[in-house]
């Protein structure tokens, strides 16, 4: 028996099947600070909120384990004056198995398959905190981690040419 078809063609080699779970997840780090409610706010306080969206993934001890944090900086002001209402840190982390990924494109699926995958658990957690925290639930846009990871690659080339540059 040979491994080619009727047909006379070559079987192509089978690619690795790719699985993924996530073992755990948690909040490594949070801090709301109600602003507004601290100092007091003047006028019409329409809020105009930017966010911050860092992440960092690591290999644990156990084979073909791997954790991945997302790390969001929310910061709240006003639109008209520039006063902050509120500030949200928060360092969400998920814990995966991942296996069938070839080294070279690990770094990427960590740093984008994973954190869309924990990404609904944090969007609720942002929600529930901000409206706990006596403001409106913020419900965070769905975050596109794929060009994320891109501009980072890109700043990093950048940062590396300029650094380059300066040592010539």
């Amino acid at each position: 028996m040979s491994d080619t078809p009727e047909n006379g063609a070559a079987t192509p080699p089978q690619q690795p099947q790719i699985t993924s779970r996530i073992l755990a997840q948690y909040i490594r780090d949070m801090s709301f600070e109600n602003i507004l409610a601290q100092k007091g706010v003047t006028g019409d306080a329409q809020p105009e909120i930017q966010v911050q969206v860092n992440l960092d993934a690591r290999k644990r001890k156990q084979k073909d384990q791997y954790e991945v944090i997302t790390k969001l900086n929310i910061t709240s002001k006003t639109k008209e004056k520039s006063e902050p209402l509120f500030m949200l840190e928060l360092e969400y982390a998920g814990v995966f198995q991942v296996e069938g990924v070839p080294e070279e494109q690990m770094h990427p699926y960590l740093l984008i398959e994973c954190p869309r995958m924990t990404f609904p658990f944090l969007r609720r957690i942002v929600s529930d905190v901000t409206r706990d925290g006596g403001f409106p639930p913020l419900n965070l846009d769905t975050i596109d981690f794929l060009a994320l990871y891109r501009s980072e690659l890109a700043r990093r080339a950048e940062s590396e040419k300029v650094a380059k540059e300066k040592a010539n």
